[in-house]
C-alpha cells in the first residue's frame, strides 16, 4: 500500500521535511526544521539525496556523463583538490536580486513572460525533501507572486512512477511531476499520462537548453520533460584530517585510491562510508567504474540493453568494484554495516567525530554538500572532495537531472513549466547553492562559490556531448525501484563480491524482463 504524503502549500512551507536523495539522490536524513526559503550553510546539493525517507538521486540524480569532452569538466573540479566552499543563502559571490513581476504578471527583469492566474491551484509532486525541497518551494513561491496562482508542493515517494500511478487511478493526480529519469518519462508517456509541453515553455527550452536536453525530455520527437536540475555524480568527499593525518593526498586514479584506502586503514580510520542501504548509490559506483573502464560507446550500448549485462565489460567492472567491496575492512561497518547505512549517514558519519569518524572519504555528487552542512563540518575547510578516480584513461564525469512533466492539459501547469525552463527560476535556487542548472543562459556569477561555479560552466560547456546516468535510462522496475532490479542485484554483489557471474546473470535476467516490457 502507498504511504499517503499530506501535501504541503507553499504559503505554509515551514513545514518539517525529510532530507531525501537527490537522486539529483534518494538519501535518509534527520528531520530538518528549515523553513520553505533559503537554507543558510548549504554548499552542495541533493539529490538525487534522498533522504529523511529514501532519497532518490538528485537522480538528479538523474545522471549524465561527460566523454568526449570530459577533460574540461575535470579541470574544472581539479582545482586544489576541489574545495567546495559552503555558501549561505545570501552570499555576495551572486548577484542579490531576484526578478521581480510586473501587475501584469510577466517578469520586469529577465524577461520570461507568465499569464495571471489568480485562484487557480497547482499541485507539484517531486521526491525532494529537507532542503532540497526547502529551496525548490522557495522557487514555487516565486512563480505564486508574479502569477497569483497557489502552488502545492505535493512529497512523493520513490518508485515516482509507482506513486503517480496511484494518485492517477484515484482522480487525483498533481498538475506536475518532477521526474528523475528518463525511463519515467518514457512510461509516463507510454501510459498517457504526460501532456506535451506548450509553445511558450518550447520557447524558454530553445532560448535556453542544449539540445541534449532537449532530447532527454523528448519521446518520438515530441517534447515532454524541462529539466530543470542536474547535478555531479562523480565526486569522493574526504575529511580533511583524516587524510593529512595519514600523510596522503587526493588520489587521480583507482590503483591509487585502493592504496590511500590502505594507508588510512593503517593509521586507525576505515576509509571509505558506502550508503549500500539505498541502491542508487551503488548504481553511481558502477556506472562511474564501467564509464572510465569500457569507454562512452560501451557505456551507451549497455544503457540501452543493446549488449547483455553478461558481456565480459560488465565482468571487468564488477571484478574492479569488488576490489573494494570485498575487503570489509576498507569499509565504515563492514558489508553489514553498509548494507544498513543510508546515503545521508554515509556522509554525515564521514564528517563526524573529529579526527575518528567512523570513515575517511565517502563517494557521492556535489548534492552531498547538503549532508555534510548537517553536521559541524565546513565544506572547503574540514571537507573537500577530487574527482572520481580513472579507473581507465580517463575519469568518468557522471551527472544526473530532474525534469518538469506536466500530467494536467492546463494553463497553470503550462506556466509552471514555462517558469521551470527560464532562467528566472534557476537563479534562485542557484544563489541558494546544492543545485547545477542546465540553462545555459543562466549567469554562473549567481552560484555562490568558485568550485560550483565552475562545475556549472563545464557542464554548459560539455554541450551535446553529454550522456544521462544509465540507471535512470532504464524502464524503472530495473533502474529505479528499492528492492528490486539492478539496486537489488548490486546490494547483493555488495554482500558478496566474490559472486561476480551470479550478478551478471540477476543483472541481465531483471534487465531483459524490464526492457521486455
Amino acid at each position: 500500500m502507498t504511504q499517503r504524503h499530506k501535501p504541503i502549500t507553499i504559503a505554509n512551507a515551514t513545514a518539517k521535511a525529510v532530507l531525501r536523495r537527490p537522486r539529483t539522490g534518494r538519501r535518509t536524513v534527520e528531520r530538518d526544521e528549515s523553513g520553505g526559503a533559503c537554507v543558510t550553510g548549504r554548499g552542495g546539493s541533493y539529490a538525487h539525496g534522498r533522504d529523511g525517507a529514501r532519497m532518490r538521486s538528485t537522480r538528479t540524480g538523474r545522471t549524465i556523463t561527460r566523454t568526449t569532452t570530459g577533460r574540461t569538466l575535470i579541470s574544472a573540479l581539479a582545482i586544489g583538490g576541489l574545495a567546495l566552499g559552503a555558501a549561505a543563502c545570501g552570499d555576495d559571490g551572486g548577484k542579490k536580486s531576484t526578478p521581480s513581476a510586473s501587475a501584469s504578471g510577466s517578469a520586469s527583469a529577465g524577461g520570461v513572460k507568465l499569464p495571471q492566474l489568480n485562484g487557480e491551484k497547482i499541485e507539484v509532486a517531486a521526491v525532494w525533501t529537507g532542503p532540497e525541497q526547502a529551496n525548490f518551494v522557495s522557487v514555487l513561491k516565486e512563480f505564486e507572486k508574479r502569477t497569483g496562482a497557489t502552488v502545492t508542493f505535493v512529497p512523493a515517494q520513490d518508485p515516482i512512477v509507482n506513486f503517480l500511478g496511484t494518485k492517477i487511478a484515484g482522480g487525483s493526480p498533481p498538475d506536475v511531476a518532477m521526474l528523475p529519469q528518463v525511463g519515467a518519462i518514457q512510461q509516463a508517456v507510454a501510459k498517457k499520462w504526460a501532456k506535451p509541453v506548450g509553445p511558450e515553455a518550447k520557447a524558454q527550452l530553445d532560448a535556453n537548453y542544449a539540445k541534449v536536453w532537449k532530447d532527454l525530455g523528448s519521446v518520438d520527437g515530441t517534447q515532454y520533460g524541462v529539466y530543470f536540475k542536474a547535478a555531479n555524480k562523480s565526486l569522493v568527499w574526504y575529511n580533511t584530517k583524516v587524510f593529512q593525518n595519514a600523510g596522503v593526498s587526493a588520489p587521480a586514479t583507482w590503483k591509487d585510491f585502493l592504496s590511500t584506502a590502505d594507508t588510512i586503514s593503517a593509521s586507525g580510520v576505515t576509509p571509505v562510508s558506502v550508503g549500500g542501504a539505498d541502491g542508487w548509490t551503488l548504481t553511481d559506483w558502477f556506472e562511474n567504474v564501467y564509464l572510465s573502464q569500457a569507454g562512452p560507446e560501451k557505456y551507451d550500448q549497455l544503457a540501452k540493453h543493446a549488449i547483455k549485462w553478461t558481456d565480459p565489460s560488465v565482468k571487468d567492472a564488477l571484478t574492479t568494484l569488488a576490489q573494494l567491496f570485498g575487503k570489509p575492512n576498507l569499509i565504515a561497518g563492514g558489508t553489514n554495516g553498509a548494507l544498513q547505512t543510508e546515503f545521508p549517514a554515509s556522509v554525515t558519519q564521514t564528517f563526524t567525530g573529529g579526527d575518528q569518524p567512523k570513515a575517511g572519504m565517502v563517494f557521492e555528487g556535489d548534492f552531498a554538500a547538503v549532508n555534510i552542512a548537517q553536521t559541524s563540518a565546513k565544506v572547503g575547510t574540514d571537507a573537500k572532495a577530487f574527482p572520481f578516480p580513472a579507473v581507465g584513461d580517463k575519469a568518468p564525469v557522471v551527472t544526473g537531472g530532474d525534469a518538469a512533466v506536466a500530467l494536467k492539459d492546463s494553463k497553470g501547469a503550462q506556466a509552471l513549466l514555462t517558469w521551470l525552463a527560464s532562467t528566472d527560476a534557476a537563479q534562485i535556487w542557484a544563489k541558494a547553492g546544492g543545485y547545477i542548472s542546465p540553462n545555459k543562459a543562466l549567469d554562473p556569477a549567481v552560484y555562490p562559490n568558485d568550485v560550483q561555479r565552475g562545475i556549472a560552466k563545464a557542464l554548459i560547456a560539455a554541450g551535446d556531448n553529454v550522456r544521462f546516468d544509465m540507471s535512470d535510462q532504464a524502464p524503472q522496475s530495473f533502474g529505479g525501484t528499492p528492492g528490486k532490479g539492478e539496486w537489488k542485484d548490486l546490494q547483493d554483489f555488495l554482500k558478496n563480491p566474490s559472486d561476480i557471474a551470479g550478478t551478471q546473470s540477476r543483472l541481465e535476467a531483471d534487465a531483459a524482463a524490464a526492457f521486455k516490457n
